[in-house]
């Protein structure tokens, strides 16, 4: 029988379909999209992108020539800048602001590779060591509210017609309504219980286990009790900590290796579809009041990873909804092997 169940966070509901249940040979290989041209990102195209603002080099290389390993670049086509002044005003009702920000491109290796799962570990470190500091740049700038990190790969998940492995990091002059949403669900939370949400989840899938993927040095990956997509996976650490951005060295490296797992197993379970990942952090501390009062006790960074298998539709749009065909406890015995 189909249920609903309730994400405990912000308190959205899913349906999970049992009825139309989906094993993963039941999904359609949706890779597609324009043939490719030439890529801009690959290593001697420096000139093809603009500026690099941060890089892991070799040494004795020189900025904006060959010799990286990751370079992160501001975006062709930004949607926010640094150089816009912020600006409020009001017209009636509605709310008008200056779209002061910053959108970078974190370009993830210098070999024309397209999934970020084929990367090294150490590759994949790199990677993480580019989002930290990055954020830790951005947040010196007060007008910045939040930073969000998120990957698009695939046609189908916005990801674009060249194929070279990227992410992207938008900073914002206000704090993102889905952030905000799990900001005020912890705090609810945590006013209630005096514990945080997120640990309280790590310890049950821990003790349940039939959601739990993968239990590795201090990460903790599982498809969650209320998925919205058929084989989402949520990565947290198990230690909590509200701020991505201060992974220490070995976090990072426990993290990549954890990363670089997941995809995988998305990759070769699902034949390589298309997948989103985002990075939810808590938002800079400047003032406090509403949910920062308790954040550093309450809010738990986390990554998110959605296959796109399915395609949103005029239920979802309509209700908030989300249906999704697939079990979390069936996608679970799938990525880790069982069946």
């Amino acid at each position: 029988m189909p249920q609903l169940r309730k994400d405990p966070i912000i308190g959205r509901w899913v349906i999970i379909s049992t009825e139309r249940a989906k094993r993963p040979c039941d999904f359609k290989p949706v890779q597609s999209g324009p043939v490719e041209g030439e890529c801009p990102f690959c290593e001697g195209k420096e000139d093809h992108t603009p500026q690099e603002i941060f890089a892991i080099r070799k040494e004795g290389s020189s900025p904006n020539k060959p010799g990286w390993k990751v370079r992160v670049v501001s975006s062709i086509a930004p949607f926010l800048r640094l150089d816009t002044e912020l600006w409020r005003k009001g017209i009636g009702l509605y709310d008008l602001i200056g779209a002061r920000g910053s959108h970078e491109v974190v370009i993830e290796t210098p070999q024309h590779i397209a999934n970020m799962c084929d990367l090294e570990v150490s590759q994949i470190e790199d990677v993480l060591t580019a989002y930290v500091e990055r954020i830790n740049s951005l947040s010196k700038d007060d007008k910045i509210k939040y930073v969000l990190i998120f990957k698009n790969y695939g046609w189908e998940a916005g990801g674009g017609r060249v194929k070279h492995s990227r992410s992207q990091i938008i900073a914002t002059p206000v704090n993102l309504k889905r952030v905000k949403e799990e900001l005020e669900g912890s705090k609810r939370y945590y006013d209630y219980h005096e514990r945080c949400v997120f640990c309280d989840i790590i310890r049950e899938e821990l003790d349940l286990g039939e959601r739990v993927v993968l239990d590795r040095d201090g990460i903790l990956a599982v498809v969650p009790f209320a998925p919205r997509f058929p084989f989402e996976v949520w990565i947290f650490p198990k230690k909590h900590s509200p701020d991505f951005y201060k992974l220490t060295p070995e976090e990072k490296k426990n993290l990549a290796s954890v990363l670089k797992e997941i995809l995988s197993r998305i990759k070769n379970l699902l034949n390589d579809p298309p997948y989103n990942y985002v990075i939810h952090t808590a938002p800079f501390r400047r003032e406090h009041r509403g949910y920062w009062t308790t954040i550093e006790e309450d809010y738990h960074w986390h990554i998110e990873i959605i296959p796109r298998l399915t395609r949103v539709a005029g239920f979802e749009w309509g209700t908030g909804f989300y249906i999704c065909p697939t079990p979390p406890e069936e996608a679970a015995k799938y990525l880790r092997g069982d069946k």
